[in-house]
């Protein structure tokens, strides 16, 4: 996890400093740790990553809409309005009913939204820059993690592909190293 979201954090920070664009966000980084410390869960999967993320970018653009602060950037230093509170509160249990509804759970996906619903990414073409990034996050997920030989999905996990991550996982639980060993 470390190496892997380590790598994958870097390579985002390197394109955004080269295209100047905002292609990192604080809800990438627990969606690296999912890909890369259980690239098996169905959350972790691009399908999920993906469509979890685009789900709470359109929640919370909706609810900034909804309360009036479409182009109104945060100003949080001077508190957070009634207006502010309500998009907020809307856009993250708007957010996990949709993404359970259509079976995406992706839980960064809730920071996601909290960002856009707070004003955080004042201008609307931030938004398929921000998803643009979670695709290169996604991608990035397919190919580390099938180098490394897992079978990680292509899109969704298949049910050979649940059969194979109950194989690795009982590999996994026999392995000498158990969660919370100190690695160096």
């Amino acid at each position: 996890m470390l190496i892997n979201g380590g790598v994958s954090i870097g390579l985002l920070a390197a394109m955004a400093h080269l295209a100047r664009s905002p292609l990192i966000f604080p809800s990438l980084g627990p969606t690296a740790f999912l890909l890369f410390f259980r690239p098996l869960a169905a959350a972790s999967s691009p399908r999920h990553t993906v469509l979890g993320h685009l789900v709470g970018v359109l929640v919370g653009l909706f609810c900034l809409w909804a309360f009036g602060l479409l182009g109104v950037p945060a100003n949080l230093s001077e508190g957070v309005g009634l207006a502010r509170v309500g998009a907020a509160a809307l856009s993250l249990g708007g957010t996990g009913a949709v993404m359970v509804y259509f079976g995406v759970a992706h839980p960064p996906a809730g920071a996601t939204t909290l960002i856009v619903s707070l004003g955080l990414m004042p201008h609307l073409w931030q938004a398929p820059v921000l998803m643009g990034a979670v695709c290169l996050m996604a991608l990035q997920g397919v190919v580390i993690n099938r180098l490394a030989g897992i079978p990680y999905p292509l899109w969704r996990p298949s049910e050979q592909r649940a059969e194979q991550a109950a194989k690795l996982k009982a590999e996994l639980d026999d392995s000498p190293v158990k969660p919370g060993d100190r690695m160096i």
